[in-house]
């Protein structure tokens, strides 16, 4: 019965995994939304938010929630407001979050040159399928190579991962002093819309009786 009338096309779930229903706006407002209405502590969303929002600055693509719910245990946050704090790195700002963060580390390392999104995202892509290449290879008679890895390692994973630990660090401290106050406003302002019902209902009993 919950089902869609008419089922969505695989162009239709591509695009939606590039550009949201609604817009990014729509989306970051409901997920804003699911933040403040988490039934834990307010330090404890925060911690979790903060865990996701660092961990998506990380070069750690296809992981980032597992991790990010690891740290959150970790930390003892709320792994439900950890996975919300991973869509810091969507669509839209992971080309920005690689640029910086790549450029970053590589400053921080001393290395020579800057690279573009399409460069990293590449070598990405060809890391991995040297990695699923070799790891193939370790059951069959195929041949191995590292070399491409070895240099992937040393020219962008390491310094994506020191670029985005700066840079996640202040987003995550950002995240977690913004959130604090929101969630317990929000907490005050349920808290006192329940008092004034239980006052109302009781009101309304002490009427009743004779």
């Amino acid at each position: 019965m919950f089902k869609r009338s008419k089922p969505r096309s695989y162009g239709q779930m591509a695009s939606e995994l590039v550009y949201p229903p609604g817009g990014f706006r729509r989306s970051t407002a409901y997920l804003w939304h699911r933040i403040r209405r988490l039934p834990d502590q307010p330090h404890r969303i925060a911690r979790g938010l903060a865990a996701g929002v660092f961990l998506s600055f990380s070069p750690l693509h296809g992981f980032h929630f597992i991790v990010a719910a690891l740290v959150s245990l970790a930390i003892r946050g709320n792994v439900l407001a950890a996975f919300v704090g991973t869509f810091a790195g969507n669509p839209l700002t992971t080309p920005f979050i690689a640029l910086a963060s790549v450029g970053l580390g590589r400053t921080i390392l001393g290395l020579p040159g800057d690279m573009s999104p399409p460069v990293i995202f590449r070598e990405f892509a060809h890391a991995t399928a040297e990695t699923w290449h070799n790891v193939m290879s370790a059951f069959g008679p195929g041949p191995t190579s590292w070399s491409g890895l070895s240099e992937f390692w040393h020219e962008i994973f390491l310094p994506y991962a020191a670029g985005g630990a700066v840079l996640g660090g202040i987003a995550a401290v950002a995240s977690y002093y913004l959130t604090i106050p929101v969630v317990r406003r929000y907490h005050r302002r349920k808290a006192q819309t329940m008092a004034r019902r239980i006052a109302r209902v009781q009101g309304t009993d002490q009427d009743r009786r004779p």
